[in-house]
């Protein structure tokens, strides 16, 4: 009988200690449609200060893409752009991200006209009259360095405002550690009085080494969004909002 009790509550601890141990991993979601300013506020407070500096240890980072100068603009952007770490560098440039890999990623101020006329009536800026996007990839990676230098580095909290979400299932941000996938979330579609979507993931007891961007089409194949007549949902991205980059 001594025996039963006594497997009965090692069980019984197991149990518990799984059950904490899940909801410990729980992370926060951060998700809105239309006006997108009270969640993002909730997102931004969640990590911290604003830095502008670098050597920080905590707080958080932002990319609005408005401060890429104009011959940036059209073309395809150093992926290094907003973690530039050669000597002289500017510090506004030294934020500690990577974007897209061998893609196309680029900045524009006329909603991609360039790239994509018929679909870029579409889009609306979020913040200044400058946003980004991959032009030619529909899956492409975000990585993190610390802030100036090229050391890997890891992020808590990482989210996105995006432009014409149309689908609820079309668009989303899969974050994870190393080779590990720590949930794939969809961004909401935007309501009917803004174009804008926000998504931002907060992970309290695991760290991001990096996230994956995905969407349903492509800006450079030309084609009309799909409340247009197009067959896939066409996205533009605003600003970037994350954690401090720490190192690995």
């Amino acid at each position: 009988m001594k025996a039963v009790t006594i497997a009965f509550a090692i069980s019984l601890v197991l149990i518990t200690s799984c059950t904490k141990d899940k909801q410990q991993q729980q992370p926060v979601i951060f998700s809105a449609t239309g006006d997108v300013s009270i969640k993002l506020n909730e997102f931004r407070n969640q990590l911290g200060v604003l830095n502008t500096t670098t050597g920080q240890t905590n707080g958080r980072r932002e990319i609005n893409w408005d401060g890429v100068p104009d011959n940036f603009v059209g073309v395809k952007l150093p992926e290094d752009f907003f973690n530039a770490t050669t000597a002289g560098s500017p510090v506004s440039q030294q934020r500690g991200l990577l974007y897209a890999g061998n893609s196309d990623a680029m900045v524009s101020k006329t909603k991609f006209a360039e790239v994509n006329a018929q679909a870029s009536s579409e889009f609306v800026s979020f913040s200044g009259n400058k946003s980004f996007a991959v032009v030619n990839a529909l899956l492409w990676p975000v990585e993190f360095r610390v802030a100036g230098e090229t050391t890997v580095a890891v992020v808590k909290g990482f989210g996105i405002i995006f432009s014409d979400v149309d689908k609820s299932n079309s668009t989303f941000i899969e974050f994870f550690n190393n080779n590990k996938s720590l949930g794939k979330y969809y961004v909401p579609a935007h309501d009917n009085n803004t174009s804008f979507s926000f998504l931002g993931i907060y992970f309290k007891d695991q760290t991001i080494t990096r996230v994956n961007v995905g969407h349903e089409g492509k800006l450079i194949d030309g084609e009309k969004d799909i409340t247009q007549g197009g067959s896939k949902d066409l996205v533009m991205l605003d600003d970037f909002i994350y954690s401090e980059p720490q190192k690995q």
